[in-house]
C-alpha cells in the first residue's frame, strides 16, 4: 500500500519534462487515466514499482495517438478499382492542384461577380456539364441516393411510381429502393416478376394517380437465365405517350466506350441521353471517376422545380466537391483521360500490366513471387458480375499470414486459390516504389 501513497499527483505529474509543450487540458485527462490504471495494477498486485519516466512516456504516446489521422492512405492491390471500402474513385494530384486555388481561398461560390449580388452555387459546374452531356440542365447534390430521394419527393409525393420488381434493389448500407420511395412520400407500384417484366406490365399499371415510370440500374447484381426486362427506350416512349415523367436511376454513368467488352450490357450516358429522358441521375465517384456527388441531368423545367425543393439545402455540395468535379469535367472535355485515375486504371492493357509486373518482380526478388493471370471486378456497385482480365503477383508463403502482414503496412491485397495476390489492376503508379519497399521488408529481401 506504500506504493499507492507514492502515486504521482496529477498537477505535478503534467509538469514532467517529457510532457512539456503539450495541451494541458488533454494532459490532465490522459494522466488521470494512466495513473488510475497504474493504481488498479498495484491493487491487483500486477505492478510493483512506480516509474514516472515510463508513465510519462506512456501518456505521451497516448497524446500523440490522439492526433493520428483516422483516415489513412492505403495501397489498393485488390484489383478492384472502385473499391467502396477504400473510397472508390481516386482524384489525380494534378486536378487537386488545379482546384487548390479555389479551395484554399475565398471564392465566388454564391456570389455573382458580374452583378455584384448573391449567386447560385449550382451554376459553377452546370456550363461544363451541360456541354459534356449535351442536356438542357443539370443539378449536383451530395450523392446519387440524395438524387433519387429528391426527384421522387419533388415529382411523385403521394403519387405512384411504376418500377419493375426485378429492379427493387438494395445497395450497400441497406439503401433499399422501396424504403427510399416510402420515405420520399412516393407510392411504389411494382410490376412484372422478379425475373421477367414486359412492356404491357407498365402499360397496365398506368392510371390517374401515376406520376412517373422509373427504371433502376441493378447496380450490384444481375439476373441470369430465364429473364427479360424492358429497355429504357421503350419505357421512355411509353411515358411520353401517357404524358408522364420518365426517370432512369442509372447509378453509375460512363462516357467513353468501356474496354474488355464491359459495355455490352451497359448503357453509356451518351446513349441514354440521346433518348431525351425527362431525368437521369448517376454517381460522380463511380465510372465517372470523380468525387462523391449525385449528378442529375434532364429537362430544364424539371431541374428548376428540383431547385425549388426545400430539401435541396440539406443535400447541397460544398466548394471542395464543386471545384474538383469541375476539373474532372474539364478533363473529359479535353479528353485528358489520363487525369482520371479510374479510367486510366481500367483502360490498362494486359501487356502494360505484365510490364509493370515484371519490373516489380525483379525489384522484390524473383524467388519471392510469381506473375499470374487472373480476373477482377470493377466494384463500387458497377458492372455486376462482369469480369475482366488482370495481372497479379502471387507472393510465396502462407496466404493468411501474408495478408495480415501486408495489411498492417496498409497494403490491401486479396487471397485467391490459397495464394496471396498483389493485383496490379488498381495499383497507382506512384505507389509502386512504396509497395516494393514494404514487400522487401516483409519478405526479408532488403538485407
Amino acid at each position: 500500500m506504500n506504493l499507492l501513497r507514492n502515486l504521482p499527483k496529477v498537477d505535478k505529474f503534467i509538469t514532467h519534462p517529457l510532457l512539456a509543450g503539450l495541451n494541458k487540458h488533454l494532459l490532465v485527462k490522459l494522466s488521470k487515466e494512466a495513473i488510475e490504471e497504474l493504481r488498479q495494477e498495484i491493487l491487483a498486485n500486477t505492478s510493483h514499482t512506480i516509474d514516472e519516466d515510463a508513465l510519462a512516456r506512456s501518456v505521451k504516446r497516448r497524446y500523440e495517438a490522439l492526433f493520428e489521422p483516422s483516415l489513412k492512405p492505403l495501397i489498393n492491390a485488390t484489383g478492384v478499382i472502385l473499391h467502396t471500402n477504400m473510397g472508390r474513385s481516386v482524384i489525380a494530384k494534378s486536378l487537386l492542384e488545379r482546384a487548390s486555388s479555389v479551395i484554399c481561398n475565398y471564392s465566388n461560390l454564391e456570389y455573382n461577380l458580374e452583378k455584384g449580388c448573391r449567386g447560385e452555387r449550382y451554376e459553377h459546374v452546370s456550363t461544363h456539364l451541360k456541354e459534356l452531356l449535351n442536356v438542357e440542365d443539370v443539378l449536383v447534390v451530395n450523392n446519387n441516393a440524395s438524387a433519387v430521394f429528391l426527384i421522387l419527393n419533388t415529382f411523385a409525393k403521394k403519387k405512384e411510381v411504376v418500377v419493375s420488381r426485378g429492379e427493387l434493389v438494395e445497395i450497400g448500407g441497406s439503401f433499399r429502393i422501396p424504403e427510399v420511395m416510402k420515405q420520399s412520400g412516393a407510392k411504389l407500384c411494382e410490376v412484372g416478376a422478379t425475373n421477367k417484366t414486359k412492356l404491357h406490365d407498365y402499360e397496365e399499371a398506368i392510371h390517374e394517380n401515376t406520376a412517373m415510370l422509373m427504371k433502376v440500374h441493378q447496380s450490384n447484381f444481375s439476373i441470369e437465365g430465364f429473364s427479360e426486362d424492358v429497355p429504357y427506350e421503350k419505357i421512355q416512349a411509353l411515358a411520353v405517350q401517357n404524358n408522364l415523367l420518365d426517370y432512369y436511376d442509372l447509378g453509375s454513368g460512363y462516357i467513353p466506350d468501356l474496354p474488355y467488352h464491359l459495355g455490352q450490357n451497359e448503357h453509356s450516358l451518351t446513349h441514354i441521353l440521346t433518348c431525351n429522358p425527362s431525368l437521369i441521375s448517376f454517381s460522380g465517384d463511380k465510372l465517372f471517376g470523380s468525387v462523391q456527388a449525385g449528378i442529375i441531368a434532364g429537362k430544364k423545367e424539371l431541374i428548376a422545380k428540383l431547385k425549388k425543393n426545400q430539401l435541396l439545402r440539406m443535400l447541397r455540395v460544398d466548394k471542395i466537391t464543386l471545384s474538383l468535379l469541375e476539373e474532372s469535367i474539364k478533363a473529359y472535355l479535353k479528353e485528358e483521360y489520363e487525369q482520371l485515375p479510374t479510367l486510366w486504371l481500367l483502360f490498362q492493357s494486359i501487356e502494360a500490366l505484365n510490364t509493370r509486373a515484371l519490373r516489380l518482380k525483379e525489384a522484390i526478388g524473383h524467388e519471392k513471387c510469381d506473375i499470374i493471370e487472373s480476373q477482377t471486378y470493377m466494384g463500387g456497385g458497377t458492372l455486376p458480375n462482369r469480369k475482366f482480365p488482370t495481372i497479379a503477383l502471387s507472393i510465396k508463403g502462407k496466404a493468411t499470414m501474408l495478408e495480415k502482414a501486408f495489411r498492417k503496412e496498409r497494403v490491401i491485397g486479396r487471397i485467391e486459390n490459397d495464394q496471396f495476390l498483389l493485383d496490379l489492376r488498381a495499383l497507382l503508379p506512384e505507389n509502386e516504389a512504396k509497395l516494393v519497399n514494404i514487400a522487401k521488408h516483409i519478405l526479408g529481401t532488403n538485407i
